[in-house]
């Protein structure tokens, strides 16, 4: 457990002494104006190499606009370079076969779908609710790694890719894409998982990652796919079996 009474010692003594605002700027790690024990804990997390966590599951924060924190693996990993579980879209355990056939929210098809879907052409005798994001019950972030995570949305995935630089690169001898902020230079690392259907493919050469959202038609979800030409966003079929990365955003 970190020493409070060190923390304030090192806040007191910086406050103190001649600094500069600018120079004082340096060791705000939040950002909010002030030199705080909050600021020493990260600060201090960082030269141990330890990194904050919610629930256990650790994350990177990128100083990102929106404030999204990403995590550092995926869902079902215990290191970075892990491939985790797949999940199809809206499902929360694995299984064997991804296919139409097998998935949770339809009767066999695409155009048989019982819950998320806008369209009557592809609702099972023309089911519609116009749910486009998961509810937290269904989304393999949150019902695994508890409240506080979930799978990001299409701005989140539009938003990481924007204000990254990207490079492919292995860690451990799994190849994946490494992104690296352009606003503070923290970096997270999304390995080539490929993906599941009735078998499993890619692996290596491409990751598929959900988002929350469905995408440009009721049937399909936005993903992040990365590959030796970098990261962007996609679409994909739900029914796929795809890695899941969570995300969450801190409390104002």
């Amino acid at each position: 457990m970190k020493n409070l009474y060190i923390s304030l010692f090192i806040v007191a003594t910086f406050s103190l002494t001649g600094y500069s605002q600018s120079q004082h700027s340096r060791f705000d790690v939040n950002g909010d104006g002030e030199l705080t024990v909050s600021d020493v804990s990260a600060i201090y997390d960082h030269l141990l190499g330890i990194l904050p966590s919610i629930n256990g599951h650790a994350y990177v924060d990128l100083g990102l606009p929106s404030g999204t924190l990403w995590a550092t693996m995926n869902v079902g990993a215990n290191s970075p370079e892990e491939y985790g579980d797949f999940f199809a879209w809206g499902e929360t355990t694995t299984k064997d076969v991804y296919d139409w056939s097998t998935y949770l929210w339809c009767n066999g098809s695409n155009n048989t779908l019982t819950k998320y879907c806008y369209k009557e052409d592809y609702g099972y005798n023309g089911f519609v609710d116009n749910v486009r994001v998961l509810y937290p019950e269904d989304d393999a972030a949150t019902a695994n790694w508890g409240p506080g995570w979930y799978m990001p949305t299409y701005a989140q995935i539009k938003e990481l890719t924007s204000k990254c630089t990207t490079e492919w690169t292995a860690i451990n001898g799994v190849y994946g894409q490494l992104f690296t902020s352009r606003i503070n230079g923290e970096t997270v690392f999304f390995p080539a998982a490929g993906y599941h259907t009735d078998t499993w493919y890619q692996a290596g050469v491409n990751g598929y990652y959900w988002s929350g959202e469905i995408g440009g038609t009721t049937y399909i979800a936005y993903i992040l796919d990365v590959d030796a030409d970098g990261g962007t966003w996609g679409n994909a079929h739900r029914c796929n079996g795809y890695s899941v990365r969570p995300v969450s955003t801190p409390q104002k």
